[in-house]
């Protein structure tokens, strides 16, 4: 059975997944569709920047963000100045943390399932008077939607991974910033190898049946597009 730490953390991780995966849908959105659209300079810099977590050391994005969120960082400067109190060793300082790790997760998959769409059924909705808007709603997202269904999946998924950047933003307090993996952590660290194993289990066989969805659902979704 899993103890009472150990269902706190998971019902912390999943409300920090789903709460990052909710925003990395509404930033990496729009940012995708523009990476894909884009044809000047600037979108090999802007794609190298969202893909940078991807070969980043979790410790060293985890490092630079404490940085930057602390007291004499910007955005630390600026929280405190709206105040909203400091962001590092808070929730909403893992949330911060985990929308920027994750989004490469989020904005490539979008990216490529926009691109793959063409100019041809945009062009057509332009000859039926259809707004740029318009256009995109009613046009891209429908053709783009499996998609939006790897993108959802794979950043809840990674989020639920995270080890490093949450420890370095969020330490490891019991109730507020300890997820399932500094569950783990502790449990190990501790010597209880029968609680980590427990629920190291539980966190494989939930990541498998998602993947294992995914993986049965898309090419469903690709004979009826």
């Amino acid at each position: 059975m899993l103890t009472g730490s150990d269902l706190q953390a998971l019902w912390l991780t999943v409300r920090l997944a789903a709460t990052a995966t909710l925003i990395l849908f509404l930033l990496g959105t729009p940012l995708a569709w523009w990476l894909a659209r884009c044809r000047s300079w600037w979108k090999a810099p802007v794609g190298a920047i969202v893909a940078l977590p991807l070969v980043l050391p979790p410790s060293v994005l985890g490092f630079y963000l404490l940085l930057a969120l602390g007291e004499k960082g910007p955005i630390g400067w600026l929280t405190q100045t709206l105040g909203l109190g400091m962001l590092p060793f808070t929730f909403w300082g893992l949330v911060v943390a985990s929308v920027i790790y994750s989004l490469p997760f989020m904005v490539q998959p979008l990216q490529n399932a926009f691109e793959a769409i063409g100019e041809r059924p945009l062009e057509v909705a332009a000859t039926l008077r259809a707004s740029p808007l318009d256009a995109f709603f009613s046009v891209a997202v429908p053709l783009a939607r499996p998609g939006f269904v790897t993108a959802g999946i794979l950043s809840f998924a990674h989020t639920v991974g995270e080890f490093g950047v949450v420890l370095m933003i969020g330490g490891n307090i019991p109730g507020v910033t300890r997820v399932a993996s500094l569950q783990i952590y502790s449990h190990v660290d501790a010597g209880e190898y029968a609680d980590a194993h427990r629920l190291s289990a539980v966190l494989l066989a939930a990541s498998f049946a998602v993947l294992l969805a995914m993986y049965l659902w898309r090419p469903k979704a690709g004979k009826s597009l």
